[in-house]
């Protein structure tokens, strides 16, 4: 069960619930791969309804990764996504606001 306070996402991955939270360690890697000056920009990007599959698959990943899922973006082009890729975007946009939430605003 993912727990909102921590910041923490449920995604359903073939049928089976996983924990997605993003981490310092998994942002720094989500500048890295996305190569975006900040990750304000990657907001902005989603506030905006701008972003690109590759960015709502560079933060699934990030969050699996940083719920303590141990795969790749490379082993998520087999998985069956519970909701599709709307609810991955939704996924993606939900763990980018509870990694920028004050405790106190959750």
């Amino acid at each position: 069960m993912a727990n909102p306070y921590a910041g923490e996402v449920a995604i359903v991955l073939d049928g089976r619930t996983h924990v997605a939270k993003l981490t310092l360690g998994t942002l720094a890697e989500l500048e890295a791969t996305l190569e975006v000056g900040s990750l304000m920009e990657l907001v902005e990007r989603f506030e905006t309804r701008a972003f690109t599959t590759r960015d709502v698959l560079a933060l699934v990943v990030a969050g699996l990764r940083g719920g303590g899922w141990q795969g790749s973006a490379a082993d998520l082009r087999t998985v069956s996504i519970g909701g599709g890729p709307v609810e991955a975007a939704r996924v993606a946009a939900e763990l980018l606001a509870r990694a920028f939430q004050l405790p106190e605003e959750r």
